[in-house]
């Protein structure tokens, strides 16, 4: 009878020890994949507000990016690290310097820019969807500005880029819905990138998205 209740404690001690160790000893979450992402576009775009707000940073005394700077984008499931390329006009030409790596390009576009500008705009576009080093990753397309009275419709947007392979969505950087929702916005926009991403990685012959997506309040 004594051998029957030792043996049941001993059991019993073998599962408090086990819950134990599983409760208390759980080793560290399996470290989440990052993909590498290039964000381009022309100056005063919107490009540092945007990813300064998916940061959560504060966007007070925001200054346009001369040069590059990275920013780590952090999802449940993956972290985008965001390499994000000034706009001017004396810098664009050295864009192309920065693309080795990416595998997956964010182009900002002020919807409310001047006619020189969109086409500009368009051109740089245009070239980045053909260089070697691109064209084969998926691009997404942030039209952003259009909260601002002369920002362009949806149809003129897309009228733009219809004919390019790419995902447009379209932002209200100064929407009264709050900055959580602009926030979502901005997530949903690029959460796009950690499917397509994904697939691109696990398949031998990676294609650009095709389809055209519309965000607004």
């Amino acid at each position: 009878m004594s051998e029957c209740i030792q043996l049941s404690f001993a059991v019993c001690r073998i599962g408090i020890y086990t819950c134990f160790r599983a409760l208390c000893c759980k080793g560290p979450p399996p470290p989440r994949p990052e993909y590498d992402l290039v964000c381009i576009g022309l100056s005063g775009s919107g490009k540092t507000s945007l990813l300064s707000q998916l940061c959560s940073e504060s966007a007070e005394n925001i200054v346009s990016t001369t040069g590059f700077s990275i920013k780590a984008v952090p999802f449940q499931n993956a972290i985008l690290n965001v390499k994000e390329l000034g706009g001017a006009d004396n810098i664009r030409k050295y864009w192309s310097r920065y693309y080795q790596g990416s595998q997956g390009v964010i182009f900002v576009l002020d919807s409310a820019s001047s006619e020189d500008d969109l086409e500009t705009a368009r051109n740089e576009l245009h070239s980045a969807l053909q260089h070697p080093q691109l064209c084969t990753l998926p691009f997404l397309i942030l039209a952003n500005h259009q909260d601002k009275p002369a920002a362009r419709s949806v149809q003129e947007v897309c009228s733009c880029a219809s004919f390019l392979p790419v995902c447009i969505y379209f932002l209200h950087t100064t929407d009264p819905l709050s900055l959580i929702t602009l926030t979502s916005w901005l997530r949903t926009g690029l959460s796009f990138f950690f499917t397509v991403s994904t697939q691109t990685r696990n398949s031998p012959s990676p294609q650009k998205l095709s389809p055209l997506h519309s965000m607004q309040t």
